[in-house]
C-alpha cells in the first residue's frame, strides 16, 4: 500500500471518529440539541405544576402538594396518570423533523386539535409546547415548542418515547375528571363509628347496621334494631372490604339524559358510613339496564346488567359506573355474618 493511500485512510478514520464524538457530545455540529427540539425535562423532581388546555375549552392544572399531586386544587390525581405523564416528559425525544411538504398541513391541523402544555418549577415556566396528533405509523406525536408566551418555533417535529409504540397526546389530559383518583370508599376500623346497609327491593331482614364499640368489638343489628349474633372472622373480613374501593368511570355532563333518568329512579340499596370525626358519607346503588343478548348456552335473560351498576355519592352530586366484582362484596345481607353450621359426624 502506498504511503499516500495509507495517510488518506488514516485521515478518514480520524474524521469519522471526530464526527461521531461531536454528534454524541452535543457540539455545534449536532442539531439534536437545538432549542426548537428541546422538549424533554430530565429532572422531573423540580416540576411543581403542569397546565393543560385544548381547543374545546377544556383545561386542567395539576400541582404538587404535600399529600401528593392534585388536579385543580380539588381532587387527588390517579397515580398511573401521573406516572404516564412524567415518563413522557422525562424520556421523549425527537424522532424526525416534519417534511417540508407536510409542514403546513401538520401546523394547520395542530392549530385546531393540539393540547397546550405549560411546565413550571416553582413560579417559573420552564417549558411550553403543543402536543398534536399522531403520524401515520402511530409512533409518537407531532409537537411544536414555544420560544416564549408570545411566539412559537417555526418547525414541528415527530416526538416519541424510545421503545414505546403508541402516540403521546393521551398522556396530556385536559379534563379534570380524567385526572381524578377513582378511589371512592376507603375506611379502616379506627375511623369508623357506624355502617348502615339498607335494601329497598328485598325483605327488611336483609338490611343491617354495624356499630363500632371499639376496634375489636361491634354490635350487629337488623333493620328493626334487634341485635344479631355474628361470626368474628366474617365481621373482620367484611370491614376489610371497605378499603381501596374504586369506581370504573365518572358520568359526565355529556350523559345528561342518563343522569336525568337515574335521578328520577329509586336506588335498590344504600350504604351509609358514619366516621368518628362526625361525618356521614352516603352511597346509593342503582341497577343498570341489561342490553346484551340471551346467553346462548344457559338461555338466561338478565333483568339488569349482571356486571355493572351505577353509584351516586358525594352528597348525591356525583355519579359513576361501577362493577359488581368490586362493590358486590359490600352489598351482602345480615345472613353473611352467621357462624358456619357445625357438621355432624
Amino acid at each position: 500500500m502506498k504511503r499516500s493511500t495509507l495517510f488518506i485512510l488514516i485521515a478518514l478514520v480520524l474524521l469519522t471518529a471526530l464526527a461521531v464524538y461531536l454528534v454524541r457530545s452535543g457540539s455545534g455540529l449536532s442539531t439534536v440539541d437545538k432549542a426548537d427540539r428541546d422538549f424533554m425535562v430530565k429532572d422531573t423532581a423540580q416540576i411543581t405544576k403542569v397546565f393543560f388546555a385544548d381547543k374545546e375549552g377544556n383545561s386542567a392544572e395539576i400541582t404538587r402538594e404535600k399529600e401528593g399531586w392534585m388536579v385543580n386544587k380539588k381532587y387527588f390525581c390517579r397515580s398511573e396518570a401521573i406516572l404516564n405523564l412524567f415518563e413522557a416528559i422525562r424520556l421523549m425525544e425527537v424522532k424526525m423533523p416534519v417534511p417540508k411538504a407536510a409542514k403546513d398541513n401538520v401546523i394547520r391541523f395542530m392549530s385546531s386539535n393540539a393540547v397546550k402544555v405549560e411546565i413550571y418549577a416553582g413560579d417559573e415556566k420552564i417549558k411550553q409546547y403543543y402536543v398534536g396528533h399522531e403520524p401515520a405509523d402511530s409512533e409518537g406525536s407531532y409537537m411544536l415548542l414555544s420560544k416564549d408566551d408570545e411566539e412559537n418555533y417555526p418547525d414541528p417535529y415527530v416526538v416519541f418515547i424510545p421503545g414505546f409504540k403508541g402516540y403521546l397526546q393521551p398522556r396530556f389530559i385536559t379534563r379534570e375528571n380524567e385526572w381524578r383518583d377513582r378511589l371512592v370508599i376507603n375506611y379502616t376500623p379506627p375511623q369508623l363509628k357506624e355502617i348502615r346497609v339498607t335494601y329497598f327491593d328485598q325483605a327488611m331482614d336483609s338490611s343491617f347496621s354495624i356499630t363500632f364499640l371499639d376496634q375489636t368489638n361491634f354490635k350487629l343489628k337488623n333493620k328493626t334494631g334487634v341485635e344479631l349474633n355474628y361470626d368474628m372472622g366474617k365481621m373482620r373480613q367484611y370491614l376489610i372490604y371497605f378499603q381501596n374501593i374504586s369506581y370504573e368511570s365518572l358520568l359526565s355532563a355529556k350523559s345528561s339524559r342518563l343522569l336525568d333518568s337515574l335521578s328520577q329512579s329509586a336506588p335498590f340499596a344504600s350504604i351509609e358510613v358514619d366516621t368518628k370525626d362526625s361525618k356521614t358519607a352516603s352511597y346509593r346503588f342503582f341497577r343498570k339496564a341489561y342490553t346484551g343478548e340471551v346467553n346462548p348456552e344457559l338461555g338466561v335473560q338478565f333483568p339488569y346488567d349482571p356486571d355493572r351498576l351505577f353509584l351516586n355519592f358525594e352528597n348525591k352530586k356525583e355519579w359513576a359506573l361501577i362493577q359488581y366484582f368490586v362493590f358486590g362484596k359490600l352489598l351482602i345481607t345480615s345472613n353473611y355474618f352467621l357462624a358456619p353450621a357445625s357438621v355432624k359426624k
